[in-house]
């Protein structure tokens, strides 16, 4: 730029724009210094005035100092300042008190929220009671309708009338022969609501009593101590039993003296009506020493009887009494298979005595049947087998000639060879046992037969009885043709070929039944003397006594938890179930249906070994089968579906109980010293629909802390106590039970709301069969030869755990009463196996496989303690278990399958224009 503008200035400055280069010169120049002013005036002025004001506050004269700190009074001092200090002091006291009375509303804030919650509470548990009030109203109106449709009130019991002693104006019959209960049984003495009455002599207050076979008694007396019918009133007496037999030979009174000794009871009333008189046979040769003696209108129960002697409908033909002091060894009874064994049918007997043979009097048929006397057929038997036996087509083993001295028998009776347990081995090795009847057609049944058709069916030989007019024991109200086969003598040619045509599954039938029908009726003196007062009990159409409860003896405890306060227990689920009602606990009906007792019931309750309520006389139960519901059922089971009803579950539910549209169930619960995981699950139980009651089996013999809080889950929680540490006392019929249906249930499992409610309603719909969640199944283990338990996953079961299951209460009694003691037994040795034990009592009396609800295989809590399931023992425990239970039973009875119930709707992708299960069109 300076040379430009030397430049310019020697050209004169002129020209070219000489005159605004100067301008614009210039102006740059005062930029530039105005700049630098400011600049100065920017930094240097403030640090000037910095140091003059503190250079004068540092001055000694503290009256000089005008920007140094100053004290308070001195501010105050000043007039503006002294009202800022009084507004600050005001200010600072309202900020207090404003404080003060933040505090006192948030206490009162905090106060009225809890009373809100309160009521809260108080609103929610007023409309449960009057959502159970709604429920009460609305049973109360369903019962009131039904009773008034049905047009049936309700009747007291009547009052009992009781004869007079001496019985004066009873008619007497024109023969003893033609005694019948029509004219030979007082009635008035044996009233429907009775209970059935039985008083029972003692034999030793007469002198036949020293007489009388000294097991034979002893094995009496323990019966009738332990018998529910028995009475020590004689006044108030239905039937009057005395025991005359088996006696022995030696020291036997004439017939003439036990005569006069049964006419002198003090209650035989000149003719001995309602009167039994028992001759039990613990041996083949038993004589029938009653045959010569007037007996009147008393009953008669032995093994012999001839035609003029037995009266059909009046006397009883009863079974040996061989087992009389000692249970059967259940573990020395042969299995039921094979099906085939080593003989296809055997016989061993001598006859000692025999009628003219019809083969040496060469009689035609025609001259039989013309009204000849009959002829004797044993010898065209003996031929027949004896070509069987020669032709070898099968093997069978037939001996007419004991090899030793044969049984004392009656004429015409073929005497048993050898010793019992002889005889036992060769019938374990036989699939049919041949009984031939006495040559005497006179001779209906004998103590000899009685013996023969005893072993066989100990031991599994199904007998093959050669005489149609024998008389079984029992026969008025067991049906033989299921477990035995009985022939006519003329048809001996065809024996061989009718065993061959039977085949292995009628075969096992047979044997199953057969077993069952010694178990319950012959094994033991308490079944043979408990099937004597049955049969006349049902003759006479008096209800059998309910079975025996177990008290539950409550172990007191504390209530008042609030459940459902944890989120994580209430699970519901989501299952589409349909409506749910929400109603108070209620009782199932009191079985009111033994009152009206019919004939059409005697052989579906005696002889159904397959079908599970097969103990009529030994229970109080009496279920509606799900065959019977289209029979029985209600109206409102059954009414027609129109006008667009129908799909939404209601129905469903109000026709699924048949004569019980609306039911609950009890949950079972055992546990043991786990406080916490059962408190745990009772409040998961909270609000579940149809509970009725809750069970706590307390397994301990400690018991639960004073101070444990137990929950409110809307029903009642009875805790009860166990006499010992036992698996079985999750089986127990115990009193506070009162509906039929049972959830048995551990304390640990965890089941959501949706997948109770689904197996309960699958439940009602297969009430004989056991429903639950976890499936097993038993499998055969070939190297071993032996089975084994498995818990793997599998596409088959054959049996459901109990720890999650629903069965009938009637099945309760069966396990605890009925079923084989040595299983129970092992239950206890190995704290184990209970479930096992239930699924094959229930599989052999249904034969059916249990049912398995829903895809759960597990139901154990996630974080709960380690079952004892998870040891490697207790698999190697379960495996024994199954094959000593197969040994009592005999066979296998747990039986396969490979079906699962699920809910209608279970994994269905819905529409939204559609309409679930649970909502109404």
């Amino acid at each position: 730029e300076l040379m430009t503008g030397y430049t310019m200035l020697r050209n004169g400055g002129v020209g070219n724009g000489g005159q605004p280069w100067v301008l614009r010169w210039s102006s740059r120049i005062r930029l530039t210094w105005l700049s630098f002013t400011l600049f100065i005036i920017l930094v240097f002025f403030p640090l000037i005035a910095h140091y003059y004001l503190t250079t004068i506050d540092d001055a000694d004269d503290a009256g000089k100092r005008i920007f140094g700190p100053r004290t308070g009074n001195e501010l105050c001092e000043v007039k503006h300042v002294q009202d800022l200090c009084r507004i600050r002091e005001s200010v600072s006291e309202e900020l207090l008190q404003l404080e003060a009375k933040r505090q006192e509303l948030n206490s009162e804030i905090a106060k009225l929220n809890l009373k809100i919650e309160a009521c809260k509470k108080s609103i929610e548990n007023a409309k449960q009671d009057l959502l159970q009030l709604k429920n009460v109203i609305s049973q109360t109106e369903h019962s009131y309708k039904e009773l008034m449709a049905q047009n049936q009130p309700k009747l007291s019991l009547p009052i009992r009338l009781l004869p007079d002693k001496d019985d004066a104006t009873f008619p007497l019959p024109k023969s003893n022969r033609n005694c019948r209960l029509h004219n030979c049984f007082d009635y008035s003495r044996c009233p429907l609501t009775s209970g059935f009455p039985v008083y029972v002599y003692n034999s030793d207050d007469y002198p036949f009593g020293s007489s009388l076979d000294p097991l034979i008694k002893q094995a009496f007396e323990a019966t009738v101590r332990t018998n529910v019918y028995v009475t020590e009133n004689a006044n108030i007496a239905c039937v009057y039993i005395i025991l005359v037999g088996e006696m022995q030979e030696p020291v036997m009174p004439k017939p003439t003296e036990l005569e006069q000794q049964l006419h002198s009871l003090p209650y035989w009333r000149t003719d001995g009506h309602n009167h039994l008189i028992i001759n039990l046979s613990r041996k083949s040769e038993t004589q029938n020493f009653i045959y010569n003696i007037s007996t009147g209108r008393a009953m008669i129960a032995q093994s012999t009887f001839y035609d003029v002697q037995y009266r059909p409908g009046f006397d009883i033909v009863v079974s040996p009494l061989v087992h009389a002091m000692s249970e059967p060894n259940f573990l020395e009874i042969p299995p039921q298979v094979p099906v085939k064994r080593k003989y296809l049918f055997s016989f061993q007997g001598e006859k000692i005595e025999s009628l003219r043979s019809s083969l040496q009097e060469v009689r035609s048929f025609e001259e039989e049947i013309e009204g000849n006397a009959p002829a004797d057929y044993d010898d065209r038997i003996i031929t027949t087998l004896k070509a069987v036996q020669d032709s070898k087509l099968d093997f069978v083993l037939v001996e007419f000639t004991c090899k030793n001295q044969p049984k004392a028998s009656l004429p015409t009776e073929w005497a048993l060879c050898g010793e019992r347990d002889d005889r036992l081995e060769l019938l374990k090795l036989s699939t049919f046992a041949l009984i031939i009847t006495p040559g005497d057609t006179h001779l209906v049944i004998s103590a000899g037969c009685a013996m023969r058709l005893f072993e066989a069916l100990e031991v599994g030989a199904i007998p093959v009885v050669l005489g149609e007019q024998v008389q079984l024991p029992y026969n008025d109200v067991i049906r033989w043709n299921e477990a035995a086969l009985i022939i006519p003598k003329p048809r001996i040619t065809e024996v061989h070929f009718l065993l061959r045509s039977i085949s292995d599954n009628d075969l096992l039938a047979m044997r199953r039944q057969g077993r069952f029908l010694w178990e319950t009726y012959f094994s033991t003196s308490d079944n043979v003397f408990s099937t004597v007062l049955a049969i006349i009990r049902t003759r006479i159409q008096i209800p059998a006594a309910p079975i025996r409860e177990e008290t539950a003896v409550e172990i007191p405890h504390r209530s008042g938890k609030a459940a459902g306060t944890d989120p994580s227990m209430a699970d519901n689920g989501d299952l589409d179930l349909g409506p749910v009602e929400t109603e108070p606990p209620y009782a199932s009906p009191r079985y009111l249906r033994n009152f009206t007792l019919t004939a059409m019931d005697i052989y579906r309750n005696w002889n159904s070994a397959p079908g599970p309520f097969h103990l009529f006389p030994y229970t109080p139960f009496d279920p509606v089968l799900p065959s019977e519901a289209k029979f029985l059922g209600s109206g409102t089971g059954f009414r027609p579906i129109g006008g667009g009803a129908g799909g939404s579950g209601k129905e469903f539910q109000a026709a699924l109980g048949g004569n019980v549209p609306r039911e609950q169930f009890t949950v079972v619960m055992l546990t043991y010293e786990r406080e916490e995981v059962l408190m745990n699950s009772l409040e998961r139980l909270n609000g579940l629909p149809y509970l009725n009651k809750v069970v706590v089996v307390w397994n301990s013999p400690k018991l639960p802390s004073e101070d444990l809080l137990w929950p409110d889950i809307g029903v009642p929680i009875m805790v009860v106590r166990t006499e010992k540490n036992s698996l079985n006392n999750r089986f127990l019929p115990w009193d506070e039970i009162e509906t039929e249906a049972i959830l048995s249930i551990d304390d640990d499992a965890h089941l959501r709301h949706d997948e109770i409610m689904f197996g309960f309603r699958v439940w009602r719909e297969a009430r004989d069969r056991i429903v639950g969640f976890p499936g097993r199944y038993h499998a055969w283990d070939i190297p071993h030869q032996s089975w084994l338990y498995n818990s793997n996953y599998s596409c088959e079961l054959s049996m459901v755990l109990t720890g999650a299951a629903f069965f009938h209460k009637y099945y309760a009694y069966l396990y605890s009463y009925v079923m084989p003691q040595a299983i129970r037994d092992m239950v206890d040795e190995y704290i184990n196996c209970e479930d096992i034990a239930m699924n094959f009592l229930v599989s052999h009396l249904t034969r059916k496989p249990p049912i398995k609800v829903t895809s759960r295989w597990t139901f154990r809590c996630p974080g709960c303690p380690q079952a004892l399931s998870h040891d490697d023992s207790h698999f190697h425990e379960r495996h024994k278990c199954i094959n000593f239970f197969v040994k009592v039973y005999g066979y296998m009875p747990l039986l396969y399958t490979q079906f699962r119930v699920d809910s209608v709707l279970f994994k269905t992708r819905l529409p939204h224009d559609k309409t679930k299960c649970f909502k109404f069109i």
